[in-house]
């Protein structure tokens, strides 16, 4: 293993990628705090969402004392909505009185910067890095798992990995390593389906422990269509704990016309005005009459001539399950589908909602076109899950639920992600149970379906596993 062969050619290579958003401000300036409270606010945080609100903070407060002089709540609303703001304010509401400890001064060395609120040993080497130019390994996940894919290093935590990287890694590479492997990590070497077709040292890394995308040559010229209306479906687990995930700066990047969410588990009355007003798009919620249960609502930025809630059904309307908008030139139904649940106790409840949908969405396509969306909870074929022998008495692949969706799509609608892709491991749902996301254990149960008649306007469909936050990752169709 020749690692100055790798770092140099993958160095010249992410040359030309998005630079990670900690070094972007080191560039700007080298004010020790600015590094160090941009990257507190950084974890678990899309860079775009992360610059913002440290450009909103630094106005109001570009140093220590104009951090001091603010309310732990003035922070919370100066950097939301990065990801778990609220903890996050309160460590910066608190920076002030720990740094007096240092007599007011960001430290340089690492056993004084992780007893700061909010900073661990990722966040101190990286201060100390950026901020100081000082030797420092700061080692993320991206950075624990290329060393690992390229055999440099064995070990089975990002600290193990910092302490091997610090014996053996040649001392001038200290400082780039992580901003140059983030870089690397996002763009080429990603965590779920690495891009290895195209990767510039494709033939010298080992590729140690990784499941490479699968490359289908396309059959037609579908990629260079444009135009469209972009809908997007997402099953968020629970709203409430998106918003403290970044949930609204995720909306203003991907910036669809349409967004169908599933599982929102809150009632409108349990909601900040931030996620009930989204700038630029108008919002609709039908709730499960049980708190903390099910739940679906839709953001638009086109206008609905008419809204539909649930399908007119007491047995399945007081759960949250379906809401319809109507547009001029069709219907979009949002749906979270019941789980059949385990020992398919619920199989039953579950067979008579499909069914009931079923005969709403036939009735709505007398009329115009009819595109169903959400989380239907099955995985249609063997291609649609990791692991189908062993998951045929379960709920979700169920020989009862496979049939149903067999009819569905024999009797009027059209699976639009497999009219794109008939590609295998390509999922929307893992488990959070033994890094299956990671490992790409995964289920596509997340479905895009338009009446046949209207499969011609369907311009692209698409899964997106590079997008966090939930269990399932969000799906998306261009429709004309």
């Amino acid at each position: 293993m020749n690692i100055e062969i790798l770092i140099a050619a993958v160095k010249a290579e992410v040359k030309a990628y998005k630079v990670p958003v900690v070094d972007l401000i080191a560039v700007q300036t080298a004010d020790p705090f600015k590094v160090l409270t941009a990257t507190i606010l950084s974890a678990r945080t899309r860079d775009e969402t992360t610059a913002a609100a440290a450009n909103r903070l630094f106005a109001k407060a570009p140093d220590l004392k104009g951090l001091a002089a603010l309310s732990a709540n003035e922070i919370s609303k100066l950097i939301y909505p990065v990801g778990f703001y609220k903890a996050k304010a309160g460590y910066l509401h608190n920076l002030p009185a720990a740094l007096a400890k240092f007599g007011s001064q960001i430290p340089a060395e690492i056993d004084d910067l992780v007893k700061l609120p909010g900073v661990g040993r990722k966040t101190a080497n990286l201060v100390r890095a950026v901020a100081f130019g000082k030797p420092a390994i700061c080692v993320d996940t991206h950075v624990h798992r290329i060393m690992n894919i390229w055999g440099y290093v064995r070990t089975k935590t990002p600290l193990q990995t910092e302490m091997e990287l610090r014996a053996k890694l040649p001392p001038r590479y200290w400082l780039e390593i992580n901003s140059m492997l983030v870089a690397f990590g996002q763009g080429t070497c990603k965590p779920v389906a690495p891009h290895c077709d195209r990767c510039v040292i494709q033939n010298l890394c080992p590729r140690i422990g990784v499941t490479p995308r699968k490359v289908i040559k396309e059959a037609s010229p579908r990629t260079i269509k444009t135009g469209g209306r972009t809908i997007i479906s997402w099953n968020v687990n629970g709203i409430r704990a998106m918003e403290k995930k970044g949930f609204t700066g995720l909306v203003n990047d991907l910036r669809p016309d349409i967004l169908a969410i599933q599982e929102t588990k809150a009632q409108p009355s349990q909601l900040s005005e931030q996620l009930l007003n989204i700038p630029g798009y108008k919002s609709f919620w039908h709730s499960a009459e049980r708190k903390g249960y099910s739940g679906v609502a839709i953001y638009t930025r086109l206008e609905p001539e008419n809204i539909i809630y649930g399908l007119g059904n007491d047995e399945f309307d007081h759960e949250g399950r379906v809401l319809t908008l109507e547009y001029d030139d069709f219907f979009l139904i949002n749906s979270y589908f019941p789980n059949a649940q385990h020992e398919l106790k619920r199989l039953t409840y579950k067979l008579d909602f499909n069914a009931a949908l079923h005969k709403f969405a036939n009735n709505l396509a007398t009329r115009k076109t009819v595109m169903v969306c959400g989380d239907f909870n099955v995985a249609h074929r063997p291609i649609d899950l990791k692991n189908p022998k062993s998951n045929e008495m379960n709920p979700g692949y169920s020989a009862a639920e496979r049939a149903w969706m067999d009819n569905f799509l024999e009797n009027g609608f059209v699976d639009t992600f497999r009219k794109f892709h008939q590609e295998p491991e390509q999922y929307t749902w893992w488990s959070y149970r033994f890094h299956a996301r990671a490992r790409n254990i995964g289920w596509r149960i997340d479905y895009f379906c338009v009446n046949k008649d209207s499969e011609a306007k369907v311009i692209d469909a698409a899964i997106l596993p590079e997008i966090m936050g939930s269990d399932h990752c969000p799906i998306s169709v261009r429709l004309a």
